[in-house]
């Protein structure tokens, strides 16, 4: 599959993780709770889908790319980003109280991912 490929489905996967972790904590926000949420599976289930494909699409990228993990800081902190943000599916059932700043630190995180992945800080190549 091509770069543009790999690169299109890393958006896509993007978009559903932002949509599926803002419905949760804006319920969350608004006083629901896990149990009151109707759609909490549905949130989840598109929250870990889309988790699980921008890992896919990411790694097939930098394939493509030629990139090493290994020699690129900045995929080290693009991996911390996705774990943080692949563990705060639990703020809103766990800690509503949370749901406010994270809905604030969450577009923080996807902006210095973001950058990350434009600028690519200290890259090396495959070799």
């Amino acid at each position: 599959m091509s770069y543009e490929f790999y690169k299109t489905l890393h958006l896509f996967s993007l978009t559903l993780l932002f949509t599926s972790l803002g419905g949760l904590l804006l319920h969350a926000m608004n006083g629901g709770d896990k149990a009151s949420n109707p759609s909490y599976k549905l949130a989840a289930a598109g929250h870990g889908s889309a988790l699980v494909l921008l890992l896919v699409s990411g790694f097939g990228a930098l394939a493509k790319l030629g990139l090493a993990f290994g020699a690129n800081p900045w995929l080290h902190i693009k991996l911390v980003i996705w774990l943080l943000i692949g563990g705060l599916v639990v703020v809103p059932g766990r800690f509503p109280a949370l749901a406010k700043p994270v809905w604030f630190a969450l577009p923080l995180l996807g902006g210095l991912a973001a950058w990350l992945a434009v600028t690519k800080p200290f890259t090396v190549m495959a070799g």
